[in-house]
């Protein structure tokens, strides 16, 4: 949710102003390394779980703590729904090239297109599913391997949600952990009781998406931190930073429906995601990266307003056949 004030001005530009007149990142930095200092592993096992694809941001996050401030963070994926050639070259540059232990988690290819496709046809919102289980995976892997702290990367509220979200660095467990069941669960607009009734599902195939309960992450103690809060989070300058450091590439053309090269590159359906966004609300891919880059310094408000009116409404075809296959529909219907 977008919030915006009587003068017309959102709540992610008031954050931005915030950023860079009243917050010490030196001393944000020091409570970092407090962090670091009470959770880091003297025996070699792992210490932190830093959720990413291998992108420009988990890249920036999982090498900066490792090799800056001496953490052990195990790396680990939920896959996307399809690998572009340049995202799975960027997944494996960040395990080779960055040195890093990895778990590519890929959840049940059958169910997952079912999901994808009961998303987008109840909910246009064909990414609900994925972005459920890279939620879910983080806290997931931490409990099951005894790991007390996750590292995600800027908090969402960064955004536009409420500026006061920002003053902690700790996620709410309420976002990834919940004392839910199947009878609780809904996916794709539909009920889990439904799924397995009308659909065939597998009771056991949906244990991928349930939350971690919270009694799980309360008795391990787990707790889920933003890196944002404590580094200046910049999504262009975490692109340099994984180029040098990851062997992260940006794809050789722009990104449809925008004139970035190297955000959200590795999932065929990501396009979609951000079409049925513009659909629904008015914001496209490109006014989604012009913000972020008008907040940081990197354009002006001028530039971005000119790239929004040239790429915004761009239809991404690239691999429309290929989703439509993948979410078993015709062109007509789509």
């Amino acid at each position: 949710t977008i919030v915006f004030g009587a003068d017309g001005v959102c709540d992610a530009c008031r954050f931005a102003e915030y950023k860079e007149t009243k917050i010490n990142w030196q001393e944000r930095e020091k409570e970092l390394i407090a962090l670091c200092d009470k959770y880091r592993s003297r025996d070699g096992r792992y210490d932190c779980v830093v959720p990413g694809s291998g992108g420009k941001d988990s890249a920036f996050a999982s090498h900066i703590l490792k090799y800056k401030y001496g953490m052990n963070p195990l790396t680990v994926t939920w896959s996307p729904h399809l690998y572009t050639d340049i995202g799975w070259k960027n997944f494996q540059n960040w395990i080779h090239v960055g040195g890093f232990d990895n778990i590519l988690f890929t959840p049940n290819g059958k169910l997952h297109r079912l999901l994808t496709k009961l998303a987008f046809e109840n909910l246009l919102h064909p990414f609900q599913p994925f972005i459920i289980g890279q939620k879910n995976t983080g806290p997931k892997f931490a409990s099951l391997y005894h790991i007390p702290l996750v590292f995600y990367g800027e908090n969402q509220a960064e955004y536009g949600n409420r500026i006061k979200d920002n003053d902690t660095p700790i996620m709410q467990e309420k976002f990834f952990a919940h004392d839910a069941d199947r009878d609780t669960l809904y996916l794709g607009g539909v009920s889990a009781a439904d799924l397995i009734k009308n659909y065939g599902v597998l009771i056991k195939d949906l244990n991928p998406y349930l939350p971690v309960p919270l009694s799980v992450i309360q008795k391990n103690k787990i707790q889920v931190h933003f890196l944002g809060y404590y580094l200046r989070w910049d999504s262009q300058e975490n692109f340099y930073y994984a180029a040098r450091n990851t062997g992260f590439q940006a794809n050789e053309e722009r990104i449809e429906s925008s004139y970035s090269k190297y955000s959200s590159i590795d999932d065929k359906i990501d396009n979609f995601f951000h079409y049925t966004y513009l659909i629904k609300f008015g914001i496209g891919r490109a006014t989604y990266d012009a913000s972020q880059e008008i907040r940081n310094k990197k354009i002006t408000r001028e530039e971005g307003v000119a790239l929004v009116r040239r790429f915004d409404q761009e239809f991404p075809k690239k691999y429309f056949k290929e989703f439509l296959e993948y979410i078993d529909i015709t062109e007509e219907k789509f």
